[in-house]
């Protein structure tokens, strides 16, 4: 009996699942996204590949262009004013910098215990741009900007995502309009098929050559720009990467010759027995 019932459950099962084969499918219509979203562009930086490391001079010059255009916006509150001596900048230098940012560290003033603000030091992360969430989506209609601390292993594509936006702001395709007319960009968004939605909030950040001028006088065009501070912005999101690359090119090494010696020690052993 019991094995008659597990028989009639076995076929109920098979049945089902020839049921679910050979019944139609229902069609997915396609979307805008669907259609007209793009793949990350492709574009050669310094750290890709497992022997990759990172460009010194382009962090920098990355870090400028962040620092003079992305952070008006943009918070990095993981990131510390001292960790930029990692991208070769000298502790008076990073001790300048952080005296010099335009936004003030939130305080504390001792002799009335009111809220103050001071100058940053080196110790200090980089101070958010707005008060809190609310003043940062006021500023910027009703959308709340992402810190960047994390921005390049948050999104897929990393570096070479961050890299696609920036440089993919376009005007919106008459023939997207013409099969998809309710898929106009709404007023206040902008058209990016490299966003998932294709509508994005923010609104291009790097818009003429010269914007940013560099210290070591390379020239500023906007993919310039634009691949610096994607590199900027991979780095700040993973510092320990070059690190990362020795330690696995030392495991490798060690795993060939420990597999050779596994190897050697297998021969020597079994050699007079017959396999």
């Amino acid at each position: 009996m019991l094995r008659f019932l597990a028989g009639l459950v076995g076929l109920g099962f098979v049945s089902a699942l020839f049921i679910a084969f050979v019944m139609p499918r229902e069609k997915v219509e396609p979307t805008a996204p669907s259609v007209y979203h793009l793949p990350e562009k492709e574009v050669k930086f310094s750290f890709d590949g497992p022997f990759g490391i990172y460009d010194r001079e382009q962090l920098q010059r990355g870090f400028q262009v962040y620092k003079e255009v992305c952070s008006a916006c943009h918070s990095m509150k993981l990131v510390a004013f001292r960790d930029l001596e990692e991208l070769g900048f000298t502790k008076p230098e990073v001790k300048a910098i952080a005296k010099q940012w335009p936004v003030e560290v939130p305080s504390i003033n001792p002799d009335t215990g009111e809220p103050a603000t001071r100058k940053a030091i080196p110790s200090d992360y980089f101070p958010s741009p707005y008060a809190n969430e609310t003043a940062a989506r006021a500023a910027n209609n009703n959308a709340l900007p992402p810190d960047m601390s994390l921005l390049a292993k948050a999104r897929e594509g990393g570096a070479h995502y961050i890299y696609s936006i920036v440089t993919g702001y376009q005007p919106q395709p008459a023939d997207l309009l013409k099969r998809f007319p309710d898929a106009k960009t709404p007023t206040g968004l902008h058209y990016n098929p490299y966003y998932a939605n294709l509508n994005i909030a923010m609104p291009p950040p790097l818009v003429a050559d010269g914007q940013v001028t560099y210290s070591d006088g390379k020239k500023a065009s906007v993919d310039q720009m634009a691949q610096d501070a994607a590199a900027f912005l991979m780095w700040a999101a993973e510092p320990k990467l070059e690190n990362r690359h020795r330690w696995g090119i030392v495991v490798l090494i060690y795993l060939l010759i420990a597999t050779g010696l596994a190897y050697g020690a297998y021969r020597n052993i079994w050699r007079d027995q017959k396999h």
